[in-house]
Formats: structure tokens, C-alpha cells, sequence
């Protein structure tokens, strides 16, 4: 069984994407400074940490089902340290938490949660519930309690703390609040690195800027989700709502930030608070000030999604459609292409001694 078992359980919407990619870039290299990160990729933390909830995986991918006992056994059959990492595994509930931990046992279990403020949390993650198809308006979402990965079940840090810390020591849960704009851009990898206990050797990029979307352009994906009733199934979301709609075309659109209502944004900093106050208590480690984790007073200028006018929804939704019509064009010169390749170059004709030498060596290598 491994010694130490790193589990990073997320926050969503927090450099969780980047982390990772340095992780499965570097996997070799964390095998040889004796971290173990099993599985045969991304997708196999995704679909462990989906059962860990009692997600039913039979129409995902055939390897889906089964994925987190694979890990655990890995783990299992490793001496040394291992990690377990993705997002989702945060929406647990707490019975479900305590016995993902108890499967691990006698290994020294250490939680790793990276985290941002809830304001940020909210207004990040409903947008990412659009970019992968979803119709429900900000509003509605955040007056939601569910299970669902975009909601308060994944984004309200007190909450996520409470049912995953319950039987670890302080000293084992570890708290990584996402660097601000004017600290190194790999502060966030190095942060995570130290908690590992990795050596400062690895080539770690800096952090990628996530393409975001601005007010008329989320609310105007939101619109068009509702006639994308072909595009349900998780590859069609992720690649052509989320990759091509979503962060290829809207994103790049001129844009202005979205914020919250009055309302909203009192309520999040009511549960920054509770979970700040949590941390102090229960004397989490945290890389870094826990204030980083409170809603500031000031907050970038930004509109309210309610201003968002039909005028200003037709303009983007014009924009967009000139661009997708440039890509039609550009896809169908290249099927033109593959279909009808230029005709081959005739060949020179070899030259006389190049020939004679050939047809010698053949002699000579026949003997």
C-alpha cells in the first residue's frame, strides 16, 4: 500500500485543468521521484471520481465502470506516495467521502483543495455550466441545492471542507488559494508542488489564460443551447459547444465581464466567510493569506447580465455566424484538396553513371 496518498478533490474553476496538464506531461518523472499518479489518463480520475458518488458510468466509455476500484487497487499494489486528482471528486457527500478514504487505508490520507473566492466561484462556474450546454440563467442556478457538479455542491468551499475533512487531522488537508495577476504565473503549480514534496525540477509552463466569455456572449450561448438538442452527449458538448461555439469564436469576440446582483454577491460573501472562519478553527493548512479566499470590496468594473439587450445578442450572433461561415469555406477548400490531389511529378530520368553504378553494387552485393 503507498505511504501518502495525495488527493486533490478540486475546487471546479481553479487552475484545476492546468495543474493537471503539468501532472499527466510529467508523469515519468514523478514515477522516478516516487509519486505514483495511476490510471491510464485524465479521463480514468474523472470517471473514479464519479463513482465515488454512485454515478452510473454503463453508457460511458467501456473501460468507465470499474475506474475508481482500479485506482484504489493501483494504489494499493504501490510502494511510496500516489495522487489522486480531479475536480469532481469535491461533490461527495460525506458518507461517500469518508468510506472513498477508509478504501485507502493504512495510507496517510492528505486532501488538496485549491480554491478562489466565491464570487469568482459562482460567476466561473455558471458560465462553465453554458460553455457545456447548459440553458438554466445565473439566478435560477444559484437558488438551486442538488447534486450536480455546477452548483453550491462543488462551489461553496465550508461545504466541500465539512464533509471531506471529518476524519483527517488539520495538518492533512491543504488549502491552495488561486495567485493573484501580480504573483509569478507558475506560483499556482509551485504551490502545489511543495505540498507534494516534489523537487523544484520540473518545467512547469506558465499558467494558461482561460478564455472567458462576456456578458452578451454568454447570454447569448445560453440562447442558442436550447436549439442544440443533437449536441447532448459529452464529447458533443465539450468539443463543439464548449471548444468550438464557446471558447474558439465567442471568446474572442470584444467583450465586457459579468457580474453579480446585489443580492448574489452578499450571499457569497457570507459563505466566504463561514469558510474562512472553518479554515482558522480547524487550523488547515493554507499556501498562502485565507483572506485571499474572501470576496474583496472592490471588484473589476462589470455589468449585469438583466442589461443585456436583443440588439446587442443579434450583433454577436452576426459575428459569429460570419466567422462559422468562414470556417465552412475553409473546410470545404480542404476536402477539395484531399479529394482531388494535384497529380504526381513525373520522375526525372536517373542519370546514365548513377545507373551503371546501381546496377554494379547490385552485382556486387549478388556475389
Amino acid at each position: 500500500m503507498a505511504r501518502r496518498v495525495f488527493w486533490h478533490i478540486g475546487l471546479p474553476k481553479t487552475g484545476t485543468t492546468y495543474l493537471q496538464g503539468v501532472l499527466w506531461d510529467n508523469r515519468e518523472a514523478l514515477r522516478a521521484d516516487g509519486l505514483l499518479l495511476p490510471g491510464r489518463g485524465h479521463r480514468e480520475h474523472l470517471w473514479a471520481a464519479l463513482e465515488v458518488q454512485g454515478r452510473d458510468l454503463t453508457q460511458r466509455a467501456p473501460r468507465a465502470p470499474g475506474a475508481w476500484e482500479r485506482l484504489a487497487t493501483a494504489i494499493e499494489e504501490h510502494e511510496g506516495d500516489a495522487l489522486l486528482s480531479h475536480e469532481f471528486f469535491c461533490g461527495a457527500s460525506q458518507e461517500q467521502a469518508e468510506r472513498a478514504i477508509a478504501r485507502l487505508a493504512p495510507a496517510e490520507v492528505h486532501v488538496i483543495v485549491t480554491a478562489r473566492h466565491t464570487a469568482a466561484m459562482l460567476t466561473a462556474g455558471w458560465q462553465e455550466q453554458v460553455k457545456n450546454g447548459g440553458l438554466v440563467d445565473l439566478r435560477t442556478l444559484a437558488a438551486t441545492d442538488d447534486n450536480s457538479e455546477f452548483g453550491w455542491r462543488t462551489w461553496d468551499l465550508r461545504g466541500v471542507l465539512e464533509r471531506w475533512t471529518s476524519t483527517l487531522p488539520a495538518d492533512h488537508v491543504h488549502l491552495l488559494p488561486m495567485p493573484g495577476r501580480s504573483e509569478p504565473a507558475d506560483r499556482h503549480w509551485q504551490n502545489f508542488r511543495e505540498v507534494l514534496g516534489l523537487p523544484d525540477t520540473y518545467a512547469a509552463p506558465p499558467a494558461p489564460a482561460n478564455p472567458s466569455l462576456g456578458v452578451v456572449q454568454v447570454e447569448l450561448l445560453r440562447r442558442v443551447n436550447a436549439h442544440l438538442s443533437e449536441f447532448r452527449k459529452a464529447i458533443d458538448r465539450g468539443v463543439w459547444i464548449r471548444g468550438y461555439l464557446a471558447e474558439q469564436h465567442l471568446a474572442v469576440q470584444k467583450r465586457e465581464r459579468f457580474g453579480l446582483p446585489e443580492d448574489l454577491l452578499q450571499e457569497c460573501r457570507s459563505r466566504a466567510e463561514a469558510a474562512v472562519r472553518l479554515i482558522t478553527e480547524r487550523g488547515f493548512h493554507v499556501a498562502g493569506d485565507p483572506a485571499a479566499l474572501l470576496v474583496p470590496e472592490e471588484l473589476p468594473a462589470s455589468r449585469q447580465l438583466e442589461s443585456v439587450t436583443e440588439a446587442e445578442m443579434l450583433e454577436a450572433a452576426g459575428a459569429l455566424i460570419a466567422t462559422m461561415l468562414e470556417d465552412r469555406r475553409e473546410q470545404a477548400k480542404t476536402i477539395r484538396a484531399l479529394r482531388n490531389p494535384p497529380p504526381a511529378a513525373a520522375a526525372e530520368p536517373e542519370p546514365e553513371p548513377v545507373r551503371g553504378w546501381f546496377r554494379r553494387a547490385q552485382r556486387h552485393a549478388g556475389k
